[in-house]
């Protein structure tokens, strides 16, 4: 007769950790009447995580855009400047490869406000064409490696498409339509346990 006793190590994770990332990329931006034209981006979100199980997660907070690139519409060429205030609602996934290296990967959706639209045109400058909410669905992945125990650091790629259009401002001399499609970007991603 034998008697094993087993005891095995349980990893314990904070249940919740803040998340902050950013990176820079492009878009295109889609146009119902005018022509498309292509957006450089630079962007950043930090987000508070709550942690279900050790690998999911379900995250919200506050993410800031700033868009810039030139085009063509009824107005004649512009250079188009646009900051966005973007509020995602996302679950997260949490997989680690080593003791010191990670996987990361969010999916969810988002609602983002215009909170300041320039165009710049040959012949003066006008703002806010553009006005509204629009809703979209995103998705990141990154690799992060633990360089301090509770806190972690490394790369992400993440890319998001509107689902709805922004409308025009019907005092602005344009009566359109757009949605921002295939914005992706790169950068570095930041995890500290709370």
């Amino acid at each position: 007769m034998a008697f094993c006793l087993g005891q095995a190590q349980e990893t314990t994770t904070s249940k919740f950790n803040l998340i902050a990332y950013g990176g820079i990329g492009f878009g295109i931006v889609e146009n119902d009447n005018e022509p498309n034209y292509n957006l450089n981006s630079n962007s950043g979100e930090i987000l508070l995580n709550y942690n279900i199980s050790q690998r999911v997660g379900v995250s919200t907070g506050l993410g800031l855009y700033e868009l810039t690139g030139n085009g063509f519409n009824a107005l004649g060429n512009f250079y188009h400047q646009r900051s966005l205030l973007k509020i995602p609602v996302l679950l997260t996934l949490n997989s680690e490869f080593s003791e010191k290296i990670s996987f990361y990967a969010n999916f969810g959706f988002y609602g983002h406000t215009i909170i300041k639209d320039e165009y710049r045109f040959l012949n003066g400058t006008q703002e806010d064409i553009y006005e509204g909410w629009n809703f979209g669905a995103q998705f990141g992945v990154g690799l992060l490696f633990e360089l301090f125990d509770g806190f972690s650091a490394g790369i992400n790629v993440s890319g998001q498409s509107d689902f709805g259009k922004f409308e025009t401002n019907a005092n602005q001399g344009i009566s359109d339509k757009q949605k921002i499609r295939y914005l992706n970007s790169m950068g570095l991603i930041f995890v500290v346990d709370l």
